[in-house]
């Protein structure tokens, strides 16, 4: 079994240590911003209507990004970017498409994208991602191609009853796992989870339909910390890619960003 220090520890410095939270010290000037009044930094990208938008998939409206969801692709910032920390604050809308009409509303931010825009089955990039989704918000995922670049992702977790692996915070019990694809769920996912509508758990740190979420991501070199609500819910270490794009995700369900700053890394 491979061995590295403890992703508490790391989680620890994360937040105390080694970058200054959000509370302590104001923010750096922003490397990238949404203006609040159309995509400037970003493009968009579709499955089927590639970089146009017939239906309007991507909207600004009244100084917030709505994503219909209607068809998969995503918005991408233009630039590349790495030793981060990404502020977006989110909320699901109401809509959902087929064939996810009556699955739970989903989405992610994905992070150091890399390669063509429709390597992953025909609308995204290589990526690590953030997983937005009801229930599962702030769950990581290796999105590689089966064939493609080989990519890793390692974390400190725990196996569950349903045979899945959710990290897990403090250590206890847990064993140092590398994954080359595939997901590592939240430490507070339930286990009883279903792809239905509208599904909540019992430790969701998300916010209920409608109210706004505030998700922070702190890429820190090899490393990848998501913060929902000011908890951290997920850390991974030993990415295998540090740098690239980001795409926020248009994948079935109506999904509205008031707010997406990328910020520089300020150390102490």
């Amino acid at each position: 079994m491979p061995t590295t220090r403890s992703l508490a520890a790391l989680t620890a410095l994360v937040l105390a240590l080694n970058l200054v939270p959000a509370a302590a010290a104001a923010d750096p000037a922003p490397l990238l911003r949404f203006n609040g009044k159309d995509l400037t930094g970003f493009y968009t990208y579709l499955h089927d209507h590639k970089y146009e938008d017939p239906d309007k998939v991507f909207t600004v409206v009244d100084g917030v990004l709505q994503i219909s969801g209607k068809e998969w692709g995503g918005v991408v910032t233009r630039e590349e970017y790495s030793n981060y920390r990404l502020i977006a604050e989110f909320r699901w809308g109401t809509k959902t498409w087929p064939p996810r009409v009556e699955n739970a509303r989903d989405s992610g931010v994905l992070l150091h994208c890399f390669g063509g825009d429709s390597v992953i089955s025909g609308h995204w990039m290589q990526s690590m991602e953030c997983q937005l989704i009801e229930g599962g918000t702030g769950d990581l995922l290796v999105v590689a191609q089966p064939e493609g670049t080989r990519m890793s992702l390692t974390s400190e977790v725990r196996k569950g009853e349903d045979g899945q692996w959710y990290y897990q915070p403090d250590g206890a019990g847990a064993v140092v796992r590398t994954f080359n694809g595939g997901r590592i769920n939240w430490w507070g996912r339930d286990p009883a989870w279903k792809d239905v509508v509208g599904y909540r758990g019992p430790k969701d740190v998300e916010k209920p339909l409608g109210e706004w979420n505030t998700l922070e991501v702190v890429c820190d070199g090899d490393s990848i910390t998501n913060i929902l609500n000011g908890k951290v819910v997920n850390v991974g270490v030993k990415s295998s890619v540090t740098k690239g794009k980001l795409t926020f995700q248009s994948e079935g369900a109506e999904v509205h960003f008031r707010k997406i700053e990328i910020l520089p890394l300020v150390k102490k």
